[in-house]
């Protein structure tokens, strides 16, 4: 279900802090953020995240192709090892 768009979209409001004042600043360190559920807003393209998966922080830069996204998106939380494997079975002569 869609946010209303009367309310707007949801961007953590201390990610949006943090991003503003690396761009008055004029750095571009990595940010490290717990909020997967923010949207990415074009205030963020350029700037590098660290978005946590759960276990580890995965490093993500932003691009203009991100931008209307989740932040969760681009940080997996499960490592897909493949389906299952066949395995030869030996057929014995009795």
């Amino acid at each position: 279900m869609a946010r209303s768009s009367k309310k707007g979209p949801y961007i953590d409001e201390k990610l949006l802090k943090k991003i503003l004042r690396q761009k008055q600043i004029g750095k571009n360190e990595p940010i490290k953020t717990w909020a997967r559920a923010s949207q990415i807003a074009p205030d963020f393209v350029g700037h590098t995240l660290m978005i946590h998966n759960g276990k580890h922080f995965i490093s993500v830069l932003i691009v203009e192709g991100m931008v209307g996204h989740r932040l969760g998106e681009f940080s997996p939380t499960r490592t897909f090892r493949g389906h299952g494997k066949v395995v030869a079975r030996e057929i014995s002569k009795t």
